[in-house]
């Protein structure tokens, strides 16, 4: 039987990789991700999942803080909307967790990198269409690294390439992903058999444990109906949006439209050269509004 729970859904997300009782998950996870970086043995949770969290808290910080054993300040969290200021809002994060380990009077020499690891369903960025973006402070024409202190990786979910077919193996970082789509739709003897590492089967285990625990699945069905309802508000908006940007877009054609024609005549009538296509084109509403009220001055003054 399929495992019917979705690491997707934020609260399933951080029971999965923020439970101190499940750390090698973790580790497993971010060795996956920060790869050619010093490897990870020991991670301390700094806001770990508790068993008194439920849906009455709303679970307002279902981001998982952690610290690795060289110091390193680490932020996993999962996003299936893309809300607007994400870009600000990832740097602001990361920003916030690298200033947050000093205090006054402290040497900048006590800095640890920051860390944030953000796994999106759907892309935030079209091209390139990459799964793993890995974003630090270089210099633009020359790749000069100014310092590796601040990281941002992306994890693109609907980029991944991998199969059933050929998931056992691909990289670390493409089993995760893989896994992350797939595990509510795969029973625990798939995920042995796709997997070849241990985590992937304890992770199955803790997911498991939500279907089993009252509490736990009516904390998940909430979050999975909030994250339902958000999306849903976001497809309206943009929708409503897109509506009122064409209703507006009619409305500036037949603004232009009248202008130019009013425009014209008025060159016409003051025996000016008219204008051609190209001319008016480069012209936005505003502009040529107020060409045609000087044009109208000038033909007043004429006349006067």
């Amino acid at each position: 039987m399929a495992i019917g729970i979705s690491p997707l859904v934020d609260f399933a997300f951080k029971l999965m990789l923020g439970n101190p009782e499940h750390s090698g998950i973790t580790i497993h996870f971010l060795n996956s991700i920060l790869v050619g970086q010093p490897r990870i043995t020991q991670v301390t949770f700094q806001n770990p999942f508790l068993d008194k969290e439920s849906n009455d808290d709303k679970l307002s910080v279902l981001d998982i803080l952690a610290t690795d054993e060289h110091g390193r300040q680490l932020n996993i969290e999962m996003q299936t909307t893309l809300p607007a200021g994400m870009t600000q809002r990832l740097t602001y994060y990361v920003s916030a967790l690298y200033v947050g380990q000093l205090s006054e009077g402290q040497r900048y020499s006590r800095l640890r990198p920051a860390i944030s690891i953000c796994v999106f369903s759907q892309a935030m960025f079209i091209a390139p269409p990459a799964l793993h973006l890995d974003f630090r402070l270089r210099e633009v024409s020359t790749y000069l690294a100014l310092t590796d202190d601040l990281q941002i990786h992306l994890l693109q979910l609907n980029h991944l390439q991998v199969t059933a077919e050929n998931v056992y193996d691909a990289t670390p970082a493409e089993r995760w992903a893989y896994f992350l789509q797939n595990a509510d739709k795969l029973t625990p003897a798939e995920i042995r058999r796709l997997f070849p590492d241990q985590e992937f089967s304890e992770a199955a285990g803790v997911l498991e444990m939500i279907s089993k625990t009252p509490e736990q699945l009516l904390a998940y069905n909430a979050r999975l109906k909030f994250q339902r309802d958000e999306a849903a508000r976001m497809e309206q908006a943009a929708l409503d949006g897109e509506a009122r940007g064409e209703a507006r877009g009619r409305e500036i054609g037949v603004e232009i439209g009248v202008e130019i024609g009013r425009i014209s005549l008025l060159q016409e009538l003051l025996g000016q050269r008219i204008w051609s296509a190209e001319e008016f084109a480069a012209c936005d509403a505003t502009q040529l509004n107020a060409m045609a009220d000087q044009l109208q001055q000038q033909l007043r003054a004429r006349n006067s």
